[in-house]
């Protein structure tokens, strides 16, 4: 029997392969039934792994199947450790010899070296960043230290989108062209749709995500000449009107395992180093890659499996059904719907989208962590299972009490009013907490802080918001008025 290595269908990248292998592809229609997945999504997942079958030519096998195990049982195997808990378990119990898990600038080793003798409370992002930077000299001086002086620029990343513009004015992503195999893959979207086999969220077409390291590789020299010089100031903006913003959608790319992070950093380094890109736009940059996106990443295996069952603010309702079926039309409040549209029509947001609008609104409205990881995880194209748990139980719901984010990341109307341009026009008021137009995020907010105030009160980080609350002379009205909410 000849042995085949696996390829995942997030290790589709030339560093999975070593060259001296016969490789195993699988399409499992089963992926699609763990949780609604959008359309988008489930294009791109088959286009990539067709596209990656394509250019392999004779060394590969792809196997179109219900579900992997049954692809996978009976073969001499050899796999890199894949991404989620249930594709090791998989790999393990069909006997597969199990490589060292690679797409990551800290690899397990050296993140296990890292966290030994910390404690969960002292696993802070910005240490561990610091740490990479240090190890791997990424923009750091001979004598050791950050370039520039500082470590982080986020203090010059938080400028609100400029007015009077409904986009930022520079040159559109380099969008990828369908083929003959992208046609094939909606033509079985849609029979499987049509013959009831599986549901799909959302939107699919035309593909904006790179499906082949030849693309991903496009759309990152395009986002380093064009995008990366100003994506710093405007990093946390948005407009409604401009989806893309100045954001590199390379999420996508390196979570399908079809570029490097490395890469991706050492291209931007590289445009630092010719003066074609500011410190504070690259730093800010790299950082959401070597610091956040790895960090996310080992996270996920060192809080373990059950980790998106932590539940510590005890949020219990259901995820909403205009969510779920990406109903815009159904939310009156302009982001939420602008987010969620955006989400119907591309299956991507940018993170302060996906922190501040959606995770702020379940965060205050008492979504369940479980059930709203599962939203995230399908209805994102980059939704892994790996991304998804931390980001979403600990950085948005603040569910694990603190691990991820010491603080919850919950704002009011205000922010939004701030760095996006949602509010003009809107039917509720980001200044009206009581009342027929009061904003379901700054009411939301005062809601929630009332809820867990004796919780929040010895954290230092909430001493200025708690202090707010109490000055409140209508908060018993605004409670009650959020207990009966059913417009949002």
């Amino acid at each position: 029997m000849t042995r085949q290595r696996i390829l995942f269908g997030e290790q589709l990248g030339p560093q999975f392969d070593d060259g001296d292998e016969p490789i195993l592809l699988v399409e499992s229609l089963a992926a699609f039934r763990k949780r609604p997945t959008h359309r988008a999504k489930a294009h791109l997942y088959l286009s990539a792994i067709r596209h990656r079958a394509a250019e392999l030519g004779d060394r590969a096998e792809l196997v179109r199947t219900d579900t992997f195990r049954s692809a996978l049982t009976g073969r001499d195997l050899v796999a890199v450790d894949p991404p989620s808990y249930a594709a090791r378990r998989l790999v393990r119990s069909v006997g597969a010899e199990v490589l060292p898990s690679r797409g990551f600038v800290t690899s397990e080793e050296q993140f296990a070296s890292w966290v030994r003798g910390r404690d969960e409370r002292s696993l802070v992002m910005d240490t561990f960043y610091r740490a990479v930077r240090q190890r791997e000299g990424i923009l750091m001086t001979r004598g050791g230290k950050p370039v520039g002086g500082r470590f982080s620029y986020d203090a010059d990343n938080r400028q609100p989108p400029p007015k009077k513009q409904e986009r930022l004015g520079i040159p559109d992503p380099w969008w990828p062209e369908e083929d003959e195999i992208d046609a094939g893959v909606r033509a079985d979207l849609d029979r499987w749709e049509a013959d009831g086999a599986v549901r799909f969220l959302g939107a699919d077409g035309p593909r904006r995500f790179a499906a082949t390291t030849a693309e991903a590789r496009t759309a990152l020299q395009h986002f380093v000449r064009d995008r990366l010089p100003v994506f710093g100031p405007w990093e946390d903006a948005t407009l409604a009107a401009d989806w893309t913003m100045a954001h590199s959608l390379l999420s996508v790319a390196m979570n399908l395992g079809l570029i490097d992070p490395r890469e991706v950093v050492d291209a931007a380094l590289a445009a630092y180093d010719r003066g074609e890109a500011p410190l504070n736009s690259v730093e800010g940059f790299v950082r959401q890659i070597v610091g956040w996106r790895d960090w996310m990443w080992h996270l996920y295996w060192h809080l373990g499996e059950r980790y998106v069952r932590r539940n510590v603010l005890g949020a219990r309702r259901r995820v909403p059904d205009a969510i779920w079926e990406l109903d815009a039309a159904a939310i009156e409040a302009n982001c939420l719907s602008s987010v969620v549209a955006g989400v119907h029509e591309h299956g991507w947001a940018h993170h302060i989208q996906r922190l501040m609008v959606l995770g702020n609104f379940a965060l205050e409205h008492a979504w369940s962590p479980a059930e709203t990881t599962e939203w995230f995880t399908g209805a994102f194209v980059d939704g892994t299972p790996w991304v998804m748990p931390t980001n979403v139980v600990g950085m948005s719901l603040h569910a694990d009490g603190g691990v991820v984010a010491t603080k919850p990341y919950a704002s009011g109307g205000a922010y939004i009013d701030r760095m996006t341009d949602y509010c003009g026009g809107c039917r509720f008021d980001p200044k009206v907490r009581v009342g027929e137009d009061a904003c379901p995020f700054t009411a939301g907010y005062w809601a929630f802080l009332d809820k867990h105030r004796d919780r929040f009160a010895a954290n230092p980080r909430m001493a200025q918001p708690l202090a707010g609350l109490g000055r409140l002379k209508d908060l018993d009205q605004l409670v009650e008025q959020e207990r009966h909410r059913t417009r949002w």
